[in-house]
């Protein structure tokens, strides 16, 4: 085995085996939980199923921009009492919300560990996290940046909304709103339940685009950053956008109550985009209409990969980000 050194620092760490590259990811959901036991109080629903998608989702998201499909999900339930998996219910939203995730991402449930951390975690909560291990074959599938060529065109997934980044903000909005986080947006939600939208797994989308031929030469996992994440590639490249996605009604709500700005949102929020993935323009309406046709989700070209210094370029919202703003290696 041989490690590829110039994985470090991209969201999967690469070696090379005989037969293929191996990734490995190991990743956890954050805060995002909390939420869902708040929200419970006035749904009836523990909502640890869409959870524990979030959570797979974090894991093999990452997973699959080096150009890996994932193969093997292990589970780490932490918790600071052995008593939260007395709740029958909530015990079993989570392990079937994980099987069915692990299911979609095209890989199997490995096993995992359930340890008991008293006076680490708080009594009363959980702190999920796992990794994965996915293989890239053939090995012209691996994805680190390199093959990023000017004129490439930056083509975005759908978000399902805040996805898991961003949540200790999201809950400070709610801790000053009179009906918590029962609050209703504009689209009849409350603000709970649009937080708890789960986030989209994309590792079905990327192994059909390597199937059907798009010649994917970059991959980005939306997260942490938000829109500055456009930029990990270690390269001196600009990526300009000239249109974008319309954000969910939550994200709007968020802007209100919190102050922020659009340099604030853009740069640490999905606002819509929950992956992107780099490819020659002649690729983009036969991704376009895989998206769109197998898995519903509004998908498109918004920019492009330009001349000039690392920074991303957000034309309608005059916005510009530069590359030292994005500390992530």
């Amino acid at each position: 085995m041989k490690e590829i050194g110039a994985s470090r620092g991209e969201s999967a760490y690469v070696w090379e085996e005989q037969d293929g590259y191996r990734a490995f990811v190991v990743e956890g959901l954050g805060t995002k939980n909390l939420i869902a036991d708040e929200t419970r109080r006035f749904t009836g629903r523990t909502h640890y199923d869409t959870i524990a998608q979030d959570t797979v989702a974090m894991i093999v998201n990452d997973l699959i921009v080096v150009g890996a499909d994932p193969q093997v999900v292990n589970a780490y339930f932490a918790v600071g009492n052995s008593s939260w998996f007395a709740d029958e219910e909530r015990a079993e939203d989570l392990v079937r919300g994980w099987s069915k995730a692990v299911n979609m991402s095209g890989a199997v449930w490995g096993g995992g560990e359930t340890p008991t951390l008293k006076g680490i975690i708080e009594s009363d909560t959980i702190d999920l996290s796992g990794s994965a291990i996915g293989i890239i074959k053939p090995k012209e599938r691996l994805t680190l940046g390199e093959k990023l060529i000017l004129g490439d065109a930056i083509f975005t997934v759908e978000s399902n909304g805040i996805h898991s980044n961003g949540l200790t903000m999201a809950r400070a909005v709610a801790d000053r709103l009179p009906e918590g986080y029962a609050t209703p947006l504009s689209d009849g939600k409350s603000y709970g339940e649009s937080l708890l939208a789960p986030t989209h797994i994309y590792a079905g989308l990327t192994r059909d685009l390597f199937e059907a031929g798009v010649d994917i030469h970059y991959m980005v996992n939306v997260t942490g950053h938000g829109w500055r994440k456009l930029m990990r590639a270690d390269r001196d490249l600009s990526y300009v956008i000239d249109r974008l996605p319309t954000p969910h009604p939550v994200f709007g709500f968020i802007q209100q109550q919190s102050g922020n700005d659009d340099r604030e949102m853009y740069g640490n929020f999905n606002m819509g985009a929950g992956f992107v993935i780099f490819m020659p323009d002649e690729d983009v309406a036969l991704a376009q209409s895989i998206a769109r046709e197998k898995y519903g989700w509004q998908a498109g070209k918004i920019g492009n990969v330009e001349e000039g210094p690392k920074q991303v370029v957000i034309k309608p919202k005059d916005l510009v980000y530069q590359g030292k703003t994005l500390e992530v290696r």
